[in-house]
């Protein structure tokens, strides 16, 4: 069976607001787990609903494909810095300790992978992994994407 992460009953947000509907009410239960961190709490330790044992799906398009997050991961690039290029790091599954080298060599090469306006995400992704290649420290990054 697949679910969400740490199952659909996880996290004190869920308990707040069990039983309820509406995207209000599922942001408001989201921001409760993520800003107390009780669900990963209760990830980790089997407590507050929340398991690991079943397997994760997602039935929405990319988040990278998203043209909001395009421009947001584009400027954050462009600073080398920022939520939207964090969350490109866990998407590629750079590791903690290598997010900052990741942040600065992608700013780096800001024009590289950003390289012309009507640049698309596929390309972004193919000119990011090529630059992760090139590096010694983030190859081994652009094999597992």
């Amino acid at each position: 069976m697949a679910q969400a992460p740490g199952g659909p009953d996880c996290g004190w947000g869920n308990m707040l607001f069990k039983g309820q509907r509406g995207t209000p009410t599922h942001v408001l239960a989201s921001t409760t787990n993520g800003t107390s961190g009780n669900a990963t709490f209760g990830m980790t330790s089997g407590t507050n609903g929340c398991s690991t044992r079943d397997s994760l799906t997602y039935s929405g398009r990319s988040w990278f494909a998203m043209n909001g997050m395009m421009n947001e991961l584009s400027e954050d690039m462009a600073k080398g810095q920022g939520e939207a290029l964090t969350t490109y790091a866990v998407v590629l599954g750079v590791a903690p300790e290598d997010r900052a080298h990741f942040a600065a060599v992608t700013h780096e090469h800001f024009q590289q992978i950003f390289n012309k306006a009507d640049v698309t995400a596929d390309d972004v992704h193919a000119h990011t992994l090529e630059v992760l290649k090139n590096d010694p420290r983030l190859a081994k990054y652009a094999t597992q994407a």
